[in-house]
């Protein structure tokens, strides 16, 4: 009895072992399950979360180090602007004037007939030709004024057989005279008989010379040397002291140029001032010298002109168009860029960079433009420290950080 009530009493802790192992591993299986179904979504969460914490701690990392040290002072260095600064000096400057206008002949001489006029018989000359001066241009038809010397001159020979007439009989009075058989009343008639007619010899040469230069005024010839600008006359022609002008001479093949120029330029030019001339559809540049001023202003387009003298060329024709550069003097001044130079209601103006960094609002006139620059007329002494760019976001009393401007090599 007590060894099988033992028996079973081991069999019993057997079973009851195996029952729990049974069990737990049912629970295990459940609890695997579970985690097997929830696990992803807690998961995600989780990396979610870790996210965010890193960057806060990343934002407030970069926080503190850029915020370490002083606490003004790179906040006001961030705030100071850098502007870019020159000092001008001072420069010589040499004075030019742009201007525009037209070609012309300096001394155009218009060329028409002078005389009693006729039929123009040939003409001897083209535009573009050199002439001479006193050199026939056109020939007209002079056949009336032969006839007309030819006659003068038969007045001439009758006039002085008169006159040796005359002279004979004062001869032979003169030889009477001392016979007493002449008065001395007859020999001073024969005598003024005698002069009148020798007048009549000279009244009548003189009478032939007047018409041989009126037919040398028939022909049209010209009054200088110079260049054939027009020809408007043509064979068969009839012309007269009434005709239009026949023949166009630039004397001397000289050309100028009409300069037009505002009153401001036109103050600055001076006599004898050099001038670079380019005529349209040209890329020569001819030297030229003003050789007069206009001493008026055209009241309607505000502009006066300036005479540039040039030498003969081909390539310089009347009535063309063409550009000029004039010299108007030397000033020796600072000069800036165009960027440096603010303007507004009270004029012109520059910002100086004083001692202590801080900008100041300095007036100035502007002068002569160049290529190079502005002149500065008046207002800079050439040895300020000036902002290049930027001036328009600038105030005065604001404190900058000057950067002096590289110089081209």
């Amino acid at each position: 009895m007590n060894y099988t009530s033992k028996l079973d009493k081991d069999r019993a802790e057997v079973v009851s072992k195996e029952d729990l192992g049974a069990q737990t591993g049912a629970d295990g299986a459940f609890e695997a399950h579970e985690a097997q179904t929830q696990g992803p979504e807690k998961g995600s969460s989780r990396l979610i979360w870790l996210g965010v914490a890193g960057a806060f701690v990343l934002i407030v990392g970069i926080w503190f180090y850029l915020h370490s040290g002083s606490e003004t002072g790179p906040v006001e260095a961030a705030q100071v602007p850098v502007v870019t600064v020159v000092k001008p000096g001072r420069s010589t400057v040499v004075g030019t004037i742009t201007a525009t206008g037209s070609l012309a002949a300096r001394r155009a001489m218009p060329i028409g007939s002078v005389g009693e006029g006729g039929q123009v018989r040939s003409v001897l000359v083209e535009p573009g030709d050199w002439v001479k001066a006193g050199q026939v241009l056109a020939v007209v038809d002079s056949s009336v004024q032969v006839q007309q010397q030819a006659s003068q001159a038969a007045q001439i020979k009758a006039a002085q057989a008169d006159a040796r007439l005359a002279q004979s009989n004062l001869d032979r009075a003169l030889q009477l005279v001392d016979r007493g058989f002449i008065s001395k009343a007859d020999v001073d008639r024969l005598t003024a008989t005698r002069d009148a007619a020798l007048a009549q010899v000279e009244l009548a040469r003189a009478s032939l010379r007047q018409l041989q230069a009126q037919a040398a005024r028939l022909n049209i010839v010209a009054p200088a040397a110079g260049l054939v600008l027009e020809r408007n006359v043509e064979p068969g022609q009839v012309v007269g002291g009434g005709s239009s002008v026949l023949f166009r001479l630039a004397k001397g093949g000289e050309m100028e140029l009409l300069a037009n120029l505002s009153e401001d330029d036109l103050a600055r030019v001076r006599v004898g001032a050099q001038a670079e001339v380019t005529p349209v559809g040209s890329e020569r540049a001819f030297t030229g010298q003003v050789w007069q001023v206009s001493p008026i202003i055209d009241p309607t387009s505000r502009q006066g002109t300036a005479r540039i003298a040039l030498a003969y060329d081909r390539a310089l024709r009347p009535g063309g168009f063409a550009s000029a550069t004039l010299t108007s003097g030397t000033v020796v001044a600072p000069m800036l860029p165009e960027s440096a130079i603010q303007s507004d209601a009270e004029g012109s103006f520059v910002y100086v960079v004083g001692k202590d960094n801080k900008v100041a609002r300095r007036g100035v006139e502007t002068g002569l433009v160049t290529a190079d620059g502005i002149v500065i007329s008046k207002g800079l002494a050439g040895t300020e420290t000036v902002v290049l760019r930027a001036g328009g976001f600038l105030n005065p009393e604001d404190t900058v950080e000057p950067r002096m401007a590289k110089t081209a090599d």
